[in-house]
């Protein structure tokens, strides 16, 4: 019998939270769940604090938190409801904690997942901002802590599940690594046809079930993009060692290619319990609930070239880790701020990339813009103001 775990689940509403408490309730024997969080939707944590009662919940500001502390009290509900990041940070680093979920959408978990890293948890990172934004901070956070660390990204668990545990047997007996991409909703579009996009054909992705701003990166490659990042970090891998196919199926959710041309590959349903359950009981496996792969079913696993005329923000991933440290969080920016843009419908799907270019090419980091997590922060807004800028300048 494994060691129960004490869970956070740090974005909790969104649909890896979901998930993860999907795979729980699956499990009571193991888990604990400690704390949850959620940045605005109080009416959905408040019925997840109803069915999971947890020590703790966080919310993003102070006004909801009160109102949802009121709501649980008078349900019965003893709850007690915090607000704001330091408050993340402090479930993050809990003594009583063993395992964090790290499930906050972009830059804006970087500082709770440091605080678990150097707390020394299991962290599973679903946040691959972490790793784009904090690059060699968060790698030595996790080092210094002890954490173990462990992808959520289906692609980057798929890796991981190829690899060996103890890295001596893997390091330089690896080729190069395949990330695979369904292509999204218009891979197989006209590129001078995606002017007009709107966010609502954007978001509907063919294959996966996910948030709003991660299916306009996945509709942008983007989101391929940060992968590349975040696997260069997690793998300790050269660039070029880190590549991309179209694979629209989404049945081989990545690939290791050995020095001797062998390729390891995992393979299931695309379904992110599978790599929720995964993390959460490794090294042991437990069922996720996700269906089982069903090769009577496969009519072909097809594979294609990512196309750099369609998907030209892919490619920044590599132009990022050629440049300065902290290129990368400045790419995500910009990227954050035009993905959210277009949501609001104030630029086109096309503009989403120019911002993002423009961006990188005009702000520069320093050798000193990623020494900290103060540096970072302060670099992240430079690349923010940029980018509100030249949204300005493009608003429809």
């Amino acid at each position: 019998m494994a060691t129960k775990q004490t869970l956070v689940v740090l974005g909790a509403t969104g649909s890896i939270g979901v998930n993860t408490l999907d795979v729980v309730a699956r499990h009571p024997d193991r888990f604990d769940v400690f704390a949850l969080s959620a940045q605005r939707r109080a009416d959905l944590l408040e019925q997840q604090c109803l069915r999971w009662k947890p020590r703790y919940a966080v919310l993003g500001e102070a006004p909801a938190a009160a109102g949802l502390q009121r709501r649980l009290r008078e349900q019965g509900v003893r709850t007690e409801v915090l607000h704001g990041p330091r408050a993340l940070a402090e479930m993050a680093a809990h003594p009583e904690v063993t395992t964090v979920m790290a499930a906050i959408v972009g830059a804006a978990g970087l500082e709770s997942c440091l605080a678990a890293a150097r707390s020394g948890k299991r962290l599973l990172l679903a946040n691959k901002e972490a790793l784009v934004v904090g690059g060699r901070l968060f790698v030595d956070a996790v080092k210094a802590g002890g954490a173990t660390l462990l992808p959520i990204d289906s692609e980057h668990s798929a890796i991981h599940q190829c690899l060996p545990e103890d890295r001596s047997r893997w390091a330089g007996h690896i080729d190069h690594i395949v990330l695979t991409a369904s292509g999204g909703p218009f891979r197989s579009r006209a590129p001078d046809s995606l002017h007009d996009v709107t966010p609502e054909q954007a978001v509907a992705h063919p294959n996966w079930v996910m948030g709003r701003k991660i299916s306009v990166d996945s509709a942008t490659m983007m989101n391929k993009a940060l992968e590349v990042i975040e696997a260069h970090w997690l793998f300790d891998l050269a660039p070029e060692q880190v590549r991309v196919v179209i694979h629209p199926q989404s049945v081989i959710h990545s690939m290791v290619v050995c020095r001797d041309h062998s390729v390891l590959a995992q393979l299931g349903t695309p379904d992110m319990r599978v790599p929720i359950a995964y993390g959460l009981a490794y090294p042991q496996r437990v069922a996720s609930g996700a269906a089982a792969l069903d090769f009577g079913s496969l009519q072909s696993l097809s594979f294609e070239p990512a196309d750099r005329e369609r998907f030209p923000g892919l490619y920044l991933a590599w132009d990022a880790l050629a440049g300065p440290e902290g290129s990368s969080a400045v790419l995500n920016a910009a990227n954050e701020e035009a993905v959210a843009a277009f949501l609001d419908g104030a630029i086109r799907f096309t503009d989403i990339h120019r911002v993002n270019l423009e961006t990188v090419e005009s702000v520069r980091p320093g050798g000193a813009d990623s020494a900290s997590m103060a540096d970072l922060l302060a670099l992240d807004e430079r690349a923010r103001r940029q980018a509100r800028g030249l949204i300005q300048g493009l608003k429809r």
